[in-house]
């Protein structure tokens, strides 16, 4: 997937900062027939889109359900739609520390490892609201996997709207909707994401 896009997308944690890396290893898009030549409008839209929607680990319906809340927003369009997706519960317990990557979090959602304001909650899509605690499961099992990550060193900056509540067990807390620029900063490491082109394409 990022080879397809031709940016690091972090999608393995730790892997991606290594010489592990599929983009570090190999740079060039995948597949036998490698198209050549100037993009068209249309696909730098795409790309654009296909980009955000990768990134964050979410289906084509998922993701236009979201521009559709997004539309509805009195905000920009474009900020609402990464404002929506930095809430989702999977991306805010990887924010927090919890896990090394999405993947990583919507999987200690999805096996039960996470309270949502002290209830369980399985569902890694739930958008966390202002004033929402997350907490790890006070079980062996679900610590066990949180400090693990905890301890490797590779965790990134807790953002400015998240705290850090707890640390037996870790808990965190959403203490305001995230703006544009809470967004992930690696989405903009290696190209600075264009969020107007995304909003041209799926308004056409």
């Amino acid at each position: 997937l990022c080879r397809r896009e031709g940016v690091k997308l972090y999608l393995k944690g730790a892997r991606c900062e290594s010489p592990k890396c599929a983009i570090e290893r190999r740079n060039t898009p995948p597949g036998m027939h490698v198209r050549r030549g100037k993009m068209t409008e249309y696909g730098e839209r795409l790309r654009e889109k296909q980009k955000l929607k990768r990134f964050y680990g979410v289906f084509e319906a998922q993701f236009r359900r979201y521009f559709a809340l997004a539309g509805r927003s009195k905000e920009n369009t474009g900020e609402a739609l990464l404002s929506i997706l930095e809430r989702r519960l999977d991306n805010v317990v990887h924010r927090l520390g919890f896990a090394p990557s999405r993947a990583a979090g919507r999987q200690l959602v999805t096996h039960g490892h996470v309270l949502l304001n002290g209830k369980n909650c399985d569902i890694p899509s739930l958008l966390v609201a202002t004033g929402d605690t997350i907490t790890v499961k006070n079980r062996p099992r679900s610590l066990q996997a949180v400090k693990l990550n905890q301890s490797s060193g590779h965790s990134e900056p807790i953002p400015d709207f998240l705290e850090i509540t707890g640390a037996e067990p870790p808990e965190g807390r959403m203490i305001r909707i995230p703006s544009r620029g809470d967004v992930d900063p690696r989405l903009n490491k290696d190209k600075e994401l264009q969020e107007q082109l995304i909003i041209e394409f799926c308004s056409r």
